[in-house]
């Protein structure tokens, strides 16, 4: 397992185990790539309090040396090592490329959404489709750009979909799980003030099974190993809800999110989506 991957997968695990999972599942395609030498040591910092893991589950890989040089460089590696995943068998086999990530590596806000959909399996950028246009519409609402941000899935590969159809699936459990090391290491190289989950599956992926939905968890604030954490609804939701209500509620996140960061909020900005005055 590559240095960058390892901490992050450490405190994934521990997380799981917080959460009373006692083992994690692999995929075959990842199993039969472990060699059998145990496994370096983890800082205690990212162990915490030791988890009771199975083999299946021990990261038992010898890390290469992790990069040095700045975020950029080291986000360049970690991609260097994304692209050729063979982790799901299932999803290298009818992907058409993984979808990194893109942004600004010094960003301050990061967006997390769920997984590739077509157009972003063909483009190889999270978010072009038509709720990546939604997205950028939210971020000039708030004054920024894509370029000043940092976007990602909790799956770097498109879901597979059965031969002759359309639309996108919801990732598996055991997906994101594969998948989920390296969104973390993204996180750790990154190391944004604030992320904005994008629907309940980027909240799994970030922090475990969550017993309420993304419609009682968005409006709250959650954390993740100190990282403030707001949910939120994913923009596709908002395509296929043409609600103003919801419009509104989202924004009310976006709101925080700004307050949080210390961006300014100009009167235009707090009275969007709110019903005219008489």
């Amino acid at each position: 397992m590559h240095a960058e991957l390892l901490e992050p997968t450490a405190r994934y695990v521990e997380l799981l185990r917080r959460h009373g999972k006692r083992d994690v599942w692999l995929p075959a395609g990842l199993m039969r790539r472990l060699p059998t030498a145990s496994a370096p040591p983890i800082s205690p910092q990212a162990r915490g309090a030791q988890p009771d893991l199975t083999s299946k589950s021990r990261p038992t890989a010898a890390p290469t040396p992790s990069p040095a040089g700045t975020k950029t460089d080291r986000l360049a590696a970690l991609r260097a090592q994304t692209l050729p995943c063979q982790i799901c068998p299932h999803l290298a086999k009818s992907r058409t490329q993984v979808v990194f990530g893109v942004g600004d590596p010094e960003a301050r806000l990061m967006f997390v959404g769920e997984a590739p959909g077509a157009d972003e399996d063909e483009q190889g950028e999270p978010f072009v489709g038509r709720a990546g246009n939604l997205l950028t519409k939210m971020l000039t609402a708030m004054e920024l750009t894509r370029e000043k941000i940092y976007i990602a899935n909790v799956l770097k590969c498109r879901p597979d979909m059965p031969p002759n159809t359309s639309g996108n699936r919801k990732p598996t459990r055991h997906e994101i799980e594969a998948c989920l090391p390296y969104l973390r290491a993204q996180i750790s190289i990154i190391a944004p003030v604030v992320i904005v989950a994008l629907g309940a599956s980027a909240v799994e992926g970030l922090l475990g099974p969550q017993k309420n939905t993304i419609s009682r968890l968005r409006g709250t604030w959650m954390e993740l190993e100190g990282i403030p954490v707001r949910p939120t609804f994913h923009p596709s939701y908002l395509l296929h809800n043409q609600d103003l209500a919801l419009k509104r509620l989202v924004w009310v996140d976006l709101l925080a999110v700004m307050e949080r960061l210390g961006l300014p909020i100009s009167k235009k900005q707090h009275g969007f989506f709110l019903p005219p005055t008489a």
